[in-house]
């Protein structure tokens, strides 16, 4: 009366790393289109303001000057644009995360592409982007830190693939 079971994957602790990323990252752009959305017939530098000062940072700062300035330009339209444009893109990290903890090839392809997408976009924004003000390096090493992160996943995944993804055999 014996039973046979389907074999047990090997665990793959960097793989479950990946898919709370992907599903950490698909919460905060869907949670950032919420908001977005929630904001758009509001004044955006007076909500700005609000936040920084509820948070205790230095509205006054060139960068938050330079951002108020921005979001003072930006139509209701353009902001409920730019919510569901997040939410989409919410919504493949969520699928990726999702396909990646039942292990199916697909959602591998789909992380190792999107991954693939952003590194010379990522590599673009490091060559040419002004340096920093003296004494702020955050964006460079931030930016350098995201394109590490996305060789990694699209190293990691390739070189696993066959023992991380179900196959599926057409019959």
């Amino acid at each position: 009366m014996g039973t046979q079971t389907e074999p047990v994957k090997k665990r793959a602790p960097t793989l479950y790393g990946i898919i709370v990323f992907k599903l950490l990252k698909g919460l905060l752009f869907a949670g950032l289109a919420l908001t977005m959305y929630t904001l758009s017939d509001n004044n955006l530098p007076e909500e700005l303001q609000k936040v920084l000062l509820h948070l205790r940072l230095n509205p006054e700062r060139k960068f938050w000057v330079d951002l108020a300035r921005q979001l003072g330009n930006w139509t209701e339209a353009k902001v409920v644009l730019g919510a569901a444009a997040t939410l989409v893109y919410s919504m493949f990290s969520l699928v990726e995360g999702v396909g990646l903890m039942f292990r199916v090839s697909w959602a591998g392809w789909m992380a190792i592409g999107e991954s693939i997408f952003f590194i010379p976009i990522e590599i673009y924004e490091l060559v040419h982007r002004p340096p920093p003000e003296p004494g702020r390096h955050g964006h460079p090493i931030l930016l350098s830190c995201i394109l590490l992160l996305n060789i990694f996943i699209v190293w990691y995944l390739v070189k696993n693939r066959n023992r991380l993804f179900r196959h599926h055999e057409h019959s």
